[in-house]
């Protein structure tokens, strides 16, 4: 594949920049867009040379983040007033391509589509603490509803024991990356100071706060950890609200399904002013994510952990130029 220039594919230029504003572990962002048929046609594809082979070894996260982005492409498609056509996996022998996005009919204005759409460059991962502000009971329904439409399930976790069990997981979990060196190397691979920064990976004061200062314990970007191990504060009641999004099955349909789900639900939650946290590192752990399901989840196959909530400050992260991302289809000539 060879990159193409944006100003002979400016309709993918477009959606492809909607799509690359998908949250992503690390923020890796583990996408390639390639427009094909003279920009009638959209692929993603699933950047295999991002994808962080210790914390992600079959990948499942990395097609959590594509399907994120697939759900920002067809809403972009939306936007400008056409119905998108998605076919999932189009091509069984390459497990990396994963949708083909073709510009359908001519559709009106959606309300509803406006208002996520509009939400695309509110919607910021928070790393720390919320406030303490409580989250809209009315809201729950609506998000669990977003999550249905795309085919996955978001339970809230309400009980002070489900809670804690979740937590307790979450900080055995977080306990066992800091101690692995390969998961150390990894983070530290993504994390950069301001003296080198770069479009992707996550800036090492992308939060001031103690990782472990509230009840789920963070990542630990900076180091503080290993200087302060016992945070000067501890903010329970500034953790949000915890839910689990899961799917009633485990494989890379199901994981693609996921992502749309997650970018649904984020951009709904966005748009009512409130952003989510991520703690996925339990689920990167085969009997963490065995005993979620069992305990937590209802049977169903959990693949996301999300805190959600008001924050005080939110940083926006660097995103790779579309020019990176966005290739045309490689000739036998190229």
């Amino acid at each position: 594949m060879t990159v193409i220039r944006a100003d002979r594919c400016r309709a993918s230029t477009y959606v492809v920049r909607a799509a690359v504003t998908a949250p992503s572990l690390y923020n890796t962002q583990p996408w390639i867009f390639v427009a094909v048929d003279q920009d009638r046609t959209i692929e993603v594809h699933a950047d295999a040379a991002r994808r962080l082979p210790d914390t992600d070894p079959k990948g499942r996260e990395t097609v959590i983040s594509c399907g994120a982005a697939l759900f920002n492409i067809r809403l972009a498609m939306c936007h400008l007033g056409f119905n998108p056509v998605v076919e999932s996996f189009p091509r069984p022998a390459d497990p990396a391509f994963l949708a083909r996005v073709t510009w359908g009919t001519h559709r009106h204005l959606v309300p509803d589509d406006e208002r996520l759409f509009a939400a695309l460059r509110r919607r910021h991962t928070v790393r720390g603490p919320l406030l303490a502000e409580p989250f809209p009971s009315s809201l729950a329904d609506v998000l669990r509803e977003n999550a249905r439409g795309e085919g996955a399930m978001l339970d809230f976790i309400t009980g002070r024991a489900g809670g804690r069990h979740l937590a307790e997981l979450v900080r055995i979990a977080e306990d066992m990356r800091r101690a692995r060196p390969e998961c150390a190397v990894e983070q530290t691979r993504s994390t950069w100071r301001h003296v080198e920064p770069r479009s992707d990976g996550i800036p090492a004061d992308v939060h001031v706060t103690h990782p472990d200062s509230s009840s789920f314990a963070g990542r630990d970007y900076a180091g503080l950890a290993r200087s302060f191990p016992t945070p000067r504060q501890h903010w329970q009641s500034r953790t949000g609200q915890v839910a689990i999004l899961s799917t009633d099955r485990d494989d890379p349909r199901a994981w693609l399904r996921a992502g749309e789900a997650l970018q649904r639900v984020l951009l709904e939650a966005a748009d009512q002013g409130v952003m989510a946290a991520f703690h996925t590192q339990p689920l990167e752990v085969p009997f963490l994510r065995a005993r979620i399901r069992q305990a937590l989840s209802g049977g169903a196959f959990p693949q996301m952990i999300l805190r959600l909530g008001y924050a005080s400050r939110v940083r926006p992260l660097p995103r790779r130029p579309v020019a990176e991302v966005l290739r045309a289809p490689r000739t036998a000539d190229s």
